[in-house]
């Protein structure tokens, strides 16, 4: 398998675009990022979408995107994981070219989501549940991460007010990112007085939906010449149960746990080598338990890392460096490829007041459902 390098990214700001379509909006991306890369075209387009067929009434967006964007002609098609079909997208378009398949793949990560009803959306996104075990019973994503997070809280102790720190810093670190949708900073004291959703979940432990779209476009690292590179040191994908009430411990994200395990060893890495981690925080209790499962804090301690100032962008692990799902905003298909996209700025020195110092190696990790898909990649600076 060849290494693959990653050539060209775009982005569009996540927002509630009134004024653009879903196609508007991937093409942006998809000619931002041809145009960061120096090329007019691709060999296949990767496109990662949950809702597109549900709450947009449009499938078939490999063929729709590829003619919008003037790559008519070109292998074409949706891959959906959930929220974590950014990720897999990209996974299947780095095969494509580390194969030797292809010479150039472009990724795209896009979701159209504020111009249809809440409700809808709600349920749109309840499929990525068990529909006959979860979603029949009414629960919802929140729900279920607030049942979540009342058992992380009774089994280790911890209050509510402990989890703001995670929040905190997304919106701090958004404040300095362009194409985030929340730019305002929050408090710990605004924190607690949030409106509560499902307890213990309020609004300030929860990402807000948005529309957007961000691309990559990757080829073969030996066709690089230039000095340094990004590279893709691993990638890998693991699933668990559907339902969290079919898991042996509803507190351990397996899946995150083998994935993270599996792109440690293919990068020859440990978790101490990882100079910075853009995590799949949906939810405040995600991001401890992502950080549990991976191997950066012993298990029920992940909150002590947020408490203790490690996470900010001076700290030991900076996380969600450009504000995460949290303040960044989570259009769910296409989140995967903005955390990607925002580890390639990070290594090229790209993120100013949030920049962290001289990393080489970041690791993003996308999660589908309440932890069902999981995917891992680890990015290193190289040079040539």
């Amino acid at each position: 398998m060849r290494q693959v390098a990653i050539l060209g990214i775009g982005q569009t700001k996540i927002d509630e675009h009134w004024e653009r379509s879903l196609r508007d909006l991937a093409s942006d991306a998809i000619l931002a990022a041809l145009q960061d890369a120096g090329r007019l075209t691709c060999d296949g387009l990767f496109i990662g979408n949950m809702l597109s067929g549900m709450i947009d009434q449009q499938n078939n967006l490999g063929a729709l995107l590829a003619d919008w964007s003037g790559l008519r002609q070109v292998e074409a098609v949706k891959v959906e994981a959930a929220c974590a079909s950014g990720a897999a997208a990209f996974r299947s378009g780095l095969m494509a070219v580390a194969s030797g398949e292809m010479e150039s793949a472009l990724v795209l990560g896009v979701e159209k989501m504020t111009d249809s009803h809440p409700h809808e959306v709600t349920s749109a996104l309840a499929t990525a549940a068990d529909a006959d075990y979860e979603g029949d019973q009414g629960v919802s994503f929140v729900g279920i991460n607030a049942l979540i997070m009342q058992r992380y809280m009774f089994e280790y102790g911890w209050k509510h007010a402990d989890f703001a720190p995670f929040s905190i810093n997304a919106h701090a670190n958004a404040m300095h990112n362009p194409f985030a949708r929340l730019h305002t900073r929050i408090t710990l004291e605004g924190f607690e007085k949030a409106d509560m959703i499902a307890s213990p979940i309020n609004l300030l432990d929860a990402s807000p939906i948005g529309d957007g779209a961000a691309a990559i476009l990757l080829v073969p690292a030996d066709n690089l010449k230039n000095d340094s590179r990004v590279v893709v040191a691993a990638s890998a994908s693991a699933t668990d149960t559907l339902a969290i009430h079919d898991r042996a411990d509803a507190l351990f994200l397996k899946a995150a746990h083998k994935s993270a395990k599996t792109a440690y060893r293919q990068a020859g890495l440990q978790p101490e080598d990882i100079n910075f981690f853009e995590l799949h925080d949906a939810f405040s209790i995600m991001a401890a338990l992502s950080l549990e499962a991976c191997g950066f804090a012993e298990r029920g301690q992940g909150p002590r890392l947020a408490l203790d100032g490690a996470i900010k962008p001076d700290g030991s692990l900076p996380i969600c460096t450009r504000g995460g799902l949290k303040a960044r905003g989570h259009p769910v298909g296409a989140t995967g490829v903005y955390q990607l996209v925002e580890v390639v700025q990070q290594l090229r020195g790209e993120c100013a007041e949030t920049q962290v110092d001289n990393p080489k190696i970041g690791m993003a990790q996308n999660i589908g459902g309440s932890g069902a898909t999981i995917l891992t990649h680890i990015l290193k600076l190289t040079n040539s």
